[in-house]
């Protein structure tokens, strides 16, 4: 059995699987990349660890043992659909392409690690390339969070500017009325108090001026009375009454 790798025996008696196991917490699953019999549960027993694959990340980070993953595919294993992708993004399955061109005297050696070399050299550019990308993707967003924040911010000041205005624009109205008010209740006190003042200065003058007219109206009766009364006692004294008269009728 010169020659003959021990994998290959391994995989002679059993179908072997290159798949993932899982372990992580709940909604953080990480994965190991594992050869292991294809009889064996998913997360039990594995032969061999080749790798671990993380989908939390942006892009998924894959870190694989290439040549240990290249020498169980070159033996027969079968990766699953999930790892088949997984190893074709790492370049894996191009190498065993190359690899079996080799085997087969199509390309040398150095041929076939010259054209992996390239292509892992355009691979390498096109995943950095996607990582500057998200990372200015990410860098603007966080940019675009911010001025949407700072215009929110913006708005509400505005807004409770706006609010205090309206409210001193009221209290100034209040105070212009209240003012107002005032000087009209005071205007109609003044104007009342002229107008007593007017008729008290009036009606003196109104009540008088009757007063002496009366007075002018009485007082030449009361003189022409007292301008008669002695007349009658000068006409009484020089009137000789009856009994004078019957007196001296007598005595002659």
């Amino acid at each position: 059995m010169d020659g003959f790798h021990p994998l290959t025996l391994i995989v002679t008696f059993m179908s072997v699987k290159i798949r993932l196991a899982r372990r992580g917490r709940k909604k953080q699953a990480i994965y190991d990349v594992v050869v292991a019999d294809a009889r064996a549960p998913r997360d039990g027993r594995f032969i061999e660890k080749l790798g671990t694959y993380n989908p939390n990340t942006n892009p998924a980070s894959i870190n694989l043992n290439n040549e240990r993953a290249l020498t169980w595919l070159l033996n027969g294993a079968q990766p699953t659909d999930t790892v088949k992708a997984m190893l074709s993004y790492r370049g894996v399955m191009l190498k065993k392409h190359l690899q079996i061109g080799v085997l087969k005297g199509a390309i040398s050696q150095d041929q076939a690690d010259a054209k992996f070399n390239a292509w892992l050299a355009e691979k390498d550019s096109k995943i950095e390339g996607k990582k500057d990308r998200l990372a200015a993707a990410k860098e603007k967003q966080r940019k675009d969070a911010l001025a949407a924040e700072a215009a929110k911010n913006q708005a509400r000041i505005d807004a409770l500017k706006a609010k205090e205005a309206e409210a001193s624009a009221a209290a100034i109205a209040v105070e212009e009325e209240t003012a107002s008010a005032e000087v009209s209740e005071v205007e109609t006190t003044t104007a009342e108090a002229t107008e007593v003042e007017t008729t008290s200065a009036e009606a003196p003058e109104a009540e008088v001026a009757p007063v002496a007219e009366v007075e002018a109206e009485e007082a030449p009766a009361e003189v022409a009375a007292e301008e008669e009364a002695p007349v009658a006692e000068a006409a009484a004294e020089e009137t000789p009454s009856a009994e004078a008269e019957e007196g001296a009728a007598d005595a002659e």
